[in-house]
């Protein structure tokens, strides 16, 4: 007969010998190691450590039969990969993956990466239970996909589109922008540009807001232009190159995608212009292409793993059905964006 261990012959522990061990029923086992029922606490971590010293693991295919959950759960975003990830595959997207996976493991449920592209058909093949849309566009395809699906999903970044009533990270793009533009006039800036994505992410509609707030208050000539997703670095290069060529005053750059501000350089050197001297350059996301570039790129600590964490913990509280019916949607707010000053802006005395 065999019996549970490790040694030959053995067999896996199985719920029935944790409740004979534990001296309980197989249902209060069930209860206690999934949460569920009223179990007495201190039955529940009796439980909990009589399951450890035995090496049971519970069957996740039964489980998921017997619930009709996936345990699993998405991270999407219509934001081109030239964009959100880039040559590297180390950009936004995917800093906010590790930090997300990481935590979904802890509540027991698999991250599934959605590659970040232009239409939500992907979403329609995998089994998960809900998913966590970054920075969606004002008609983004990924939000539009789970909700012909009928899945619950949360926002990392607020959501633009028009009445829409969802769970949300603030990532505070408009203290963002603000901190950037504050940085580039205290380094002597008096005739910035702003470069944002062609969409309508939050990113975007913030900073432009919050650039010609800046551009009433210091009697700036308002410059704003946009560049298409898609088209990554070089399509940064190419508004840039056409910004610099029109308003050869321009003496910075807010370039907030960071694709666009490594394009941003680019241009400015070809004009014949020196990075800062000539033109400072800085951008939002404080990630490997900012701190590659040459010269470094000032950027923003968004806080993007404290941000991946809390998504996660609003879509499993949709997922348990927290929240009162009628209520406002729960918004989380990541803690105060701080500078990273770098070589791309920092002039005279402060650089050294």
């Amino acid at each position: 007969m065999s019996t549970t261990g490790s040694g030959p012959g053995s067999r896996p522990p199985t719920i029935a010998d944790v409740a004979r061990v534990a001296g309980v029923s197989r249902t209060t086992v069930s209860h206690a190691l999934n949460g569920l029922g009223k179990v007495d606490p201190r039955t529940r971590e009796r439980i909990k450590q009589v399951a450890a010293d035995l090496g049971y693991r519970p069957n996740l295919r039964a489980q998921r039969l017997r619930r009709g959950e996936a345990k699993a759960i998405a991270l999407a975003s219509s934001m081109p990969f030239a964009v959100a990830g880039g040559p590297s595959r180390l950009g936004f997207y995917m800093e906010v993956a590790a930090a997300a996976a990481e935590s979904a493991l802890l509540h027991d449920y698999a991250l599934v990466l959605v590659p970040p592209v232009q239409s939500g058909s992907a979403l329609y093949s995998v089994d998960i239970d809900g998913a966590i849309v970054v920075e969606p566009d004002a008609e983004d395809p990924a939000v539009a996909a789970l909700k012909e699906r009928g899945l619950p999903y949360v926002a990392l970044g607020r959501p633009v589109a028009p009445a829409e009533d969802v769970p949300y990270v603030d990532l505070r793009g408009g203290l963002v922008a603000e901190l950037l533009l504050a940085h580039l006039h205290e380094q002597g800036a008096r005739r910035p540009a702003l470069l944002v994505g062609a969409g309508r992410r939050h990113s975007a509609v913030d900073a432009r807001a919050a650039y010609e707030r800046f551009a009433r208050e210091h009697g700036w000539e308002p410059l704003v232009a946009t560049a298409p997703e898609a088209g990554g670095e070089q399509a940064g290069y190419d508004v840039c190159a056409a910004l610099l060529a029109e308003h050869p005053g321009i003496d910075a750059v807010c370039a907030l995608v960071d694709a666009f501000a490594v394009g941003a350089v680019r241009a400015v050197r070809d004009s014949g212009r020196a990075v800062p001297d000539d033109v400072m350059v800085v951008t939002r996301y404080d990630g490997l292409r900012a701190r590659t570039c040459e010269p470094p790129l000032t950027a923003v600590d968004l806080h993007l793993d404290r941000a991946a964490a809390d998504a996660v913990t609003l879509l499993l509280g949709r997922l348990r059905g927290g929240g009162d019916l009628g209520a406002a949607p729960p918004v989380t707010t990541v803690p105060e964006p701080r500078i990273v000053a770098r070589a791309s802006s920092l002039r005279g005395a402060a650089r050294a």
